[in-house]
């Protein structure tokens, strides 16, 4: 399902325009996306968490040449799904 599709499906569920459902959802993201930014995990009962952890650095290796890379830390986004949602699913 792309975003558009996700607006649209909402739009119909809720009775909104598409222009706010497309707001809504945008806001609800954005709130995500700042409080992931701010070290800040986001749990969604029955849905799932989405937390920040951060990668350590590591050397890799050039599948081509088979030289050392280095891959500096990083942060990344883990999402960990609910009991809900896995129930749901399987």
């Amino acid at each position: 399902m792309t975003k558009c599709e996700l607006i649209t499906k909402v739009a119909e569920e809720v009775d909104l325009s598409k222009a706010h459902a497309e707001r809504a959802l945008e806001a609800f993201l954005g709130n995500i996306k700042e409080a992931l930014s701010n070290g800040n995990k986001v749990t969604l009962r029955g849905f799932g968490t989405f937390k920040v952890e951060q990668r350590a650095a590591r050397t890799g290796r050039n599948p081509r040449t088979g030289a050392d890379v280095a891959i500096p830390a990083k942060n990344v986004v883990k999402f960990k799904p609910g009991s809900e949602l896995k129930d749901w699913v399987n």
